[in-house]
């Protein structure tokens, strides 16, 4: 191994623990090594070993793509795999996925990876993706432009202000927590987005032009309320605003870099508006597709066959609230 390897994993680590605002001797403690060793890694007059390699990625707790980016600078081979989602080795996963997806309906939910790209989502997304142009959806959509493009979902977003401020901190607090590369150019894009030209609905109050003792603007759903969500997802549609709020999932203890870097965020109603709107979409989705397949006739089949296995229709892909 040549002598830039060394050197090489040492300003890796320095990185690292600097992201994480901790010392020489605060991360030597943890990893139960000492501030001297350390600093002649960092420095590469000491080679680290794998085990402590992954000790202090541990410690660190830097994403296991990253683990692997390490042992590599270290002269070592990677630890972690990094399966397709279609690999027969991930069937569980897959498995699992479409049961969350499927069992959450009739509300929205999706799948992205570290990039907030989206992978699936069920049929309810239908009401956020409505309107969404083809080319915010090639070649993968991607959560972050789909609300924040003055095209996408943000023209018809009550509280945009509100929720371009939230995306746009989240983004940059994991940018800074990851240092990827790809999270900062994908927040430099869409933080120049320019605001859409849509109508200014008041969050909370009337406008300075309402009439006086005049409420805010009749959007067909309940006036707002004090809310347990700092910042909801009000949508406008034609059924009505519908807020919700979600929460996110991912595997615990993953051993595979593909899994590790899957999230799966699911909506939910905020008030009973929002609920009985999204029961009543899916039910008239469930009406339509029924009313489809009998309008034709299934052919008859003289012998018995045995029914192929039932595939879930394609999802939409969605955005976060």
């Amino acid at each position: 191994m040549d002598a830039e390897q060394p050197s090489r994993v040492g300003v890796l680590l320095r990185e690292w623990r600097q992201r994480r605002r901790l010392s020489q001797l605060d991360l030597a403690l943890l990893a139960e090594s000492s501030a001297r060793h350390l600093s002649c890694v960092e420095t590469g007059r000491a080679r680290p070993s794998r085990a402590m390699v992954l000790r202090l990625s541990a410690v660190l707790d830097v994403p296991l793509r990253e683990r692997n980016t390490l042992l590599l600078a270290a002269g070592f081979g990677p630890e972690y795999p990094e399966s397709s989602i279609d690999d027969a080795y991930m069937a569980s996963v897959r498995s699992a996925l479409d049961m969350m997806l499927t069992t959450h309906e009739p509300y929205p939910a999706v799948v992205v990876d570290r990039c907030w790209n989206v992978l699936t989502g069920n049929r309810a997304m239908s009401v956020l993706m409505d309107g969404i142009p083809p080319h915010l959806l090639e070649p993968r959509p991607n959560v972050f432009r789909l609300t924040l493009h003055p095209e996408g979902l943000s023209s018809r977003l009550a509280n945009l202000g509100e929720v371009r401020a939230l995306f746009l901190e989240r983004l940059h607090r994991q940018v800074n927590a990851t240092g990827d590369a790809e999270l900062l150019a994908l927040y430099e894009e869409v933080r120049r987005y320019p605001m859409p030209d849509v109508p200014d609905v008041p969050d909370t109050a009337p406008s300075d032009a309402a009439s006086p003792g005049a409420g805010p603007p009749d959007t067909g759903a309940p006036a707002a309320r004090p809310s347990p969500v700092q910042v909801p997802l009000r949508v406008r549609t034609p059924m009505g605003e519908l807020s919700m709020f979600s929460t996110m999932a991912t595997f615990g203890a993953p051993a595979d870099v593909t899994l590790s870097e899957l999230a799966i965020e699911l909506f939910y109603p905020l008030d009973d508006f929002t609920a009985q709107a999204l029961r009543g979409l899916a039910g008239a989705a469930g009406d339509d597709a029924g009313e489809s397949s009998a309008a034709t006739p299934a052919p008859v089949t003289p012998t018995p066959v045995t029914p192929p296995p039932v595939t879930p229709p394609p999802a939409t892909p969605a955005t976060p609230g």
